[in-house]
């Protein structure tokens, strides 16, 4: 016999449940319940990662419904009703026979299926309504329990020991950003990374971070953020080029998630190779007003304020102070947002960025990242993950955000 290796206690599944039903009445008062399919969604809600679907009616008990790992599920899940099934036609008959039958009109989690299961699902439950349920998921999740908040302070705490206290020790000028990405993960690994990340919106994809020096802070991007990297390769653009050399008079940046127990938090280190005197006045003003702006912005991560206010703010204040070119990225690197919810996923909801004007609520977390791109130089500025409270955002990923010099 086998035992759990963990399990999300009941209790908190059940505030899970209740947030959900909270928000479902408000987004999609039609539905008598949401159904979840992306592996994310299906966890945060039973507490396995289960390839299938979690049904979540308005009242009563839940239901997982697997296509594989139902043994599994019965190890580590806290929730009483869990299936297999084969094809979607099962599931109707399923969730009757567990005693929590599907309703007629049903919020379905639209973004955790493709096109075409998608249209097989609809063919396969064409008695039924769907509408969306993604809105009611993400409110949800963008909220952290206790339970929750806790793991991420222990991934920040770990974090900002491995970007800003151990890895200045071993990484040198003259070394490849595929060095240093290797010396990274050893020291991740080392503090309890478990190795993968993921990311929400689809088709994006993470591998480590990127690690990017010099002018790698530039290069044309096709990730959704404004740091630039030459990556791997062309058919894996992430983590560093072992043919960039990190070197004297250039920065390097390091935007590297940390995954602690399905959750992440996120950080970017800048470093600058050579003595703190050498640092090119364009990269010490923009550093030090990246750091201003992510100050700015945390103290305003309180109840009440919005997403698209802290954005436009600090938009605007990048064009007044001379930075609009390399703000948040240069050139088609640049992207619409100062930064992002973050929890089992690192690109979670909401962003902030325009059109996000639902009120903060304490114990969401954000990921803030202002940087400037230098034209000719490479990437400087900072990332942290904070956790909003009523005074406030509260740094989980270190307090000290200075260029740290290696010589």
């Amino acid at each position: 016999m086998f035992e759990a290796l963990s399990v999300v206690p009941r209790a908190e599944l059940e505030a899970r449940w209740a947030k959900v039903r909270r928000f479902l009445a408000e987004t999609a008062p039609d539905a008598g319940g949401v159904l979840a399919f992306s592996r994310l969604n299906v966890y945060y809600l039973s507490g396995v990662l289960g390839a299938g679907c979690c049904w979540l009616p308005l009242e009563g008990e839940p239901v997982l419904l697997l296509r594989k790992g139902r043994e599994r599920a019965l190890l580590e899940s806290a929730l009483t009703r869990i299936a297999a099934f084969k094809s979607y036609k099962d599931l109707p008959a399923l969730a009757a026979e567990a005693g929590s039958p599907f309703s007629e009109v049903i919020a379905a989690e639209t973004t955790g299926l493709s096109w075409q299961l998608g249209q097989m699902l609809a063919s396969r439950l064409s008695d039924r309504r769907f509408v969306s349920g993604d809105l009611a998921l993400n409110l949800a999740q963008s909220l952290k329990s206790e339970w929750e908040l806790n793991i991420l302070r222990l991934a920040g705490e770990r974090h900002h020991q491995a970007l800003h206290d151990i890895l200045p020790e071993v990484i040198r000028p003259g070394m490849s950003e595929r060095e240093i990405s290797h010396l990274a993960w050893q020291v991740f690994f080392t503090l309890g990374h478990q190795g993968l990340m993921r990311m929400s919106a689809f088709g994006e994809e993470i591998f480590l971070g990127h690690v990017s020096a010099g002018d790698s802070g530039n290069y044309p991007s096709v990730f959704n953020g404004p740091l630039g990297v030459r990556g791997e390769h062309p058919a894996a653009p992430y983590m560093g080029y072992a043919g960039k050399l990190w070197n004297r008079g250039e920065p390097l940046a390091l935007d590297i998630g940390f995954a602690l127990e399905g959750y992440c938090t996120d950080k970017t280190q800048l470093y600058w190779a050579g003595e703190e005197g050498e640092i090119p006045e364009a990269a010490r003003s923009a550093h030090a007003f990246a750091m201003d702006v992510q100050a700015w912005a945390a103290e305003n991560l309180r109840p009440g304020n919005t997403p698209e206010h802290i954005w436009l703010h600090c938009r605007d204040w990048a064009a007044k102070a001379g930075f609009a070119e390399g703000f948040m990225g240069l050139d088609e690197n640049k992207v619409p947002f100062l930064g992002h919810g973050i929890g089992l996923a690192i690109d979670c909801y909401p962003a902030i960025a325009k059109g996000f004007d639902r009120p903060i609520e304490a114990g969401m977390v954000f990921a803030l990242e202002p940087k400037i791109g230098v034209p000719g130089l490479g990437m400087v500025g900072v990332e942290n993950t904070f956790e909003v409270t009523p005074s406030g955002g509260v740094c989980i990923t270190g307090d000290d955000c200075r260029m740290l010099c290696i010589a």
